[in-house]
């Protein structure tokens, strides 16, 4: 949006006064988002701010956008696929069409700020709720550096950011049964001290995936089968995600991919996240066998929930790869599950989401 379109579209969500409620107001986006664009400004009271301001008739483009990929999936399904496509098309319709909201996504992060409160390495932006509306979001502005420009950083320092992600995305999934549902690169940030990376801004909330304790508690589940070998530990958990028709190929096919996912946090020693492999072909061998197993034996449904933990999994196992990260994953990851009840994860849940008025988990809607 030009600054012509970008002064009415202001004028639309806080009034025809709208500049005098700024310090200072940039002309120029400063990023783009994924259904608008950001300006940087100032407040009155000289704090510096970041706007992002949804562009027009967003709401009416989705709807289109969502009615062909429903066209898609449907084609898709008559021409022998691997997975049946209705519940993924549930799940992303519901949720694309909850990044329409930003007083959503800014109770979404004041979630976020609460959940990681106790984190310095961790920071989320705070709201303007006077500068906001549903189609106006109003934040603090984080200072810090793209992720990328880290990859060459000695490895202490690229361990420490990617440490800090890890404790970012699985400590709300395993406490309180959320992700950052969204891995883009240009989501993460870099704030330094005295010149060495001091932690990651986290942002773009639009895109949170709030789970039910029965799918985290198959998270758990699924890891420990796998990592005991217990085989009726690992059905019990496909059954408790709402897998049905298990037979015991279908299992197998199924542990290719777990296998894949859990596999760096299966083994207690420092590794990368994927010997060998780069962050462009991440997942891609494996994703391809799956799919050709799959496709022989049947469609099979999967659990709407997969999409975007999948999406979010494979995002941050690319973070880890572009940083060339070394860690003991295992045990980063069974510092997160210690303790683990499935009835704490939803007591948690209930409690920083009513905090925050967004809308609590009573289904896998």
């Amino acid at each position: 949006m030009g600054w012509a379109f970008v002064k009415r579209r202001m004028r639309a969500e806080l009034g025809a006064d709208w500049q005098s409620r700024f310090g200072e107001f940039g002309k120029e986006p400063a990023a783009a988002a994924s259904l608008g664009q950001v300006h940087r400004a100032v407040g009155r009271d000289g704090r510096d701010l970041a706007c992002k301001l949804q562009y027009p008739d967003m709401a009416s483009a989705v709807e289109a956008d969502l009615q062909q990929l429903q066209m898609l999936f449907s084609l898709h399904r008559r021409m022998q696929p691997a997975i049946d496509t209705r519940e993924i098309a549930k799940e992303i319709s519901a949720r694309v069409r909850e990044e329409l909201d930003y007083k959503r996504e800014a109770a979404n992060m004041a979630v976020y700020r609460n959940v990681l409160r106790d984190r310095d390495d961790i920071r989320v932006p705070d709201v303007v709720e006077e500068l906001s509306t549903n189609r106006l979001l109003t934040m603090g502005w984080l200072q810090g550096e793209p992720l990328l420009s880290f990859k060459e950083h000695p490895l202490e320092e690229r361990n420490r950011i990617a440490m800090t992600m890890f404790h970012a995305w699985w400590h709300p999934f395993s406490h309180f049964g959320l992700i950052h549902g969204d891995p883009h690169l240009g989501n993460y940030a870099v704030f330094s001290y005295e010149g060495a990376p001091a932690g990651v801004n986290l942002l773009d909330y639009g895109c949170i995936r709030i789970f039910p304790e029965s799918f985290v508690g198959g998270v758990v589940d699924l890891y420990l089968g796998l990592l005991e070998g217990d085989d009726d530990r690992v059905v019990a958990a496909y059954e408790r995600w709402g897998f049905q028709g298990l037979t015991k190929e279908l299992i197998e096919i199924l542990n290719i991919w777990a296998r894949f996912i859990y596999g760096p946090l299966l083994t207690d020693r420092v590794r990368s996240i994927a010997d060998g492999v780069s962050a462009a072909e991440y997942g891609r061998k494996e994703a391809f066998k799956v799919h050709k197993a799959l496709k022989e034996l049947g469609p099979v449904t999967v659990p709407r929930e997969f999409v975007f933990m999948d999406r979010a999994a494979i995002g941050l196992g690319g973070v880890f790869l572009h940083l060339r990260a070394e860690l003991n994953f295992f045990r980063l990851f069974n510092e997160q599950i210690d303790g683990f009840s499935s009835s704490a994860v939803a007591e948690r849940q209930e409690k920083a989401l009513r905090a925050a008025g967004v809308p609590v988990v009573t289904s896998a809607a």
